[in-house]
């Protein structure tokens, strides 16, 4: 069987080592005679695996002891709702960097819960740069920011300077593909569809000192209520969870750090905007300083040869090139289990394709 070169902006390719592991122990996991997404979410076996998950994600992340790891549900969607409801406080505001899709439905949540002061947009420019001329404001209970942008390829290079005031960010299309700084941050959180496995988990990393008691929140809206229970108020995303400590287990054993896989990472990406920035056919579609490692949206030089482009490298193996509809052209996602032979495939084809088509 072969299998194809996945450019997907989520649910993105996953490693083989893991998909191979996953399959190995489908049946069967480590002699219990069941798969995990049979087990008990009680039972020892299963609390093994949560664990050693949820350690290998402290240690890589290096996440200090006053922060919570929460394995939840509902997407990085949900997110926008929890939030908001946990964290408006004595201000019932928020402050909110708007660059792209996400921070906008982000917002819209927000204001259905209190007041949403957008202190800068890169909307005017089809958001192809990160904001940063602006002042955070004194009166509010957080500021928030998507820190890399799916659909429009930008990235947070150097996070906003809030002083007291807790960061929340949405890092859905970056976790774990660099090293950060977790205390810099009040709240993280990512859906797993991208870098830390299959769709159906949320990982929120929290400070504790924000996990407050709220009897008016729905219990499984309640970062307390999960806290208090560990993640297991109600059944988690099993399989899900075990699928992240595959893909952890992954990392380390393939790269040893994530200031390595960082490494990886950008050499993948120069390869992409070498291309783009030596050529007059193609052209990136994101001011330079602001350019995401994770997701590389680029255009030819006419729509009609856009289409020819994605149809082309489909019937070549490599999927799901299309960009988004509201930038058009392509859209290169090259997480962290995208290979380095992936994208010289690719780069190999966007060279050639520019040979038959400028």
């Amino acid at each position: 069987m072969n299998r194809v070169y996945n450019f997907s902006a989520g649910p993105s390719q996953m490693s083989e080592k893991v998909l191979e592991k996953a399959a190995s122990e489908l049946l069967n996991y480590k002699g219990t005679g069941q798969s995990v997404m049979e087990m008990s979410h009680r039972s020892k076996e299963f609390l093994e695996v949560f664990e050693s998950c949820r350690s290998k994600l402290i240690e890589l992340m290096n996440i200090p002891s006053n922060y919570k790891v929460l394995f939840l549900q509902g997407g990085a969607s949900l997110q926008f709702s929890m939030i908001p409801m946990n964290l408006l406080k004595k201000n019932k505001k928020a402050a909110v960097v708007n660059t792209g899709a996400w921070s906008k439905k982000a917002i819209k949540e927000l204001k259905k819960i209190g007041d949403a002061e957008v202190v800068a947009s890169s909307e005017e420019d089809t958001f192809s740069y990160i904001p940063k001329d602006y002042k955070v404001p004194e009166d509010i209970d957080y500021f928030y920011i998507c820190e890399n942008n799916t659909i429009y390829g930008t990235k947070y290079h150097e996070l906003p300077d809030t002083g007291d005031i807790p960061l929340v960010a949405d890092l859905s299309s970056c976790i774990l593909s660099e090293p950060i700084d977790v205390s810099k941050y009040g709240v993280i959180f990512a859906g797993a569809q991208k870098n830390l496995g299959m769709a159906g988990l949320t990982l929120v990393i929290i400070r504790e000192d924000l996990i407050e008691e709220n009897d008016a929140l729905p219990s499984m809206l309640s970062y307390k209520v999960q806290a208090d229970n560990d993640s297991m108020f109600n059944t988690p995303p099993t399989y899900a969870i075990y699928m992240l400590g595959l893909v952890l287990e992954w990392i380390k054993d393939e790269f040893g750090s994530l200031e390595n896989l960082e490494k990886v990472n950008q050499k993948k990406a120069n390869m992409i905007y070498d291309v783009l920035d030596n050529s007059e056919f193609y052209r990136g579609t994101v001011v330079k300083e602001d350019r995401s490692l994770m997701n590389i949206p680029f255009v030819t030089i006419s729509k009609e040869l856009d289409e020819k482009f994605i149809a082309e490298a489909k019937e070549q193996g490599m999927v799901n090139l299309k960009g988004h509809r509201s930038v058009g052209g392509m859209r290169a996602s090259v997480y962290n289990a995208m290979s380095v032979e992936g994208v010289e495939k690719l780069v190999s084809f966007m060279k050639d394709f520019e040979e038959r088509n400028k």
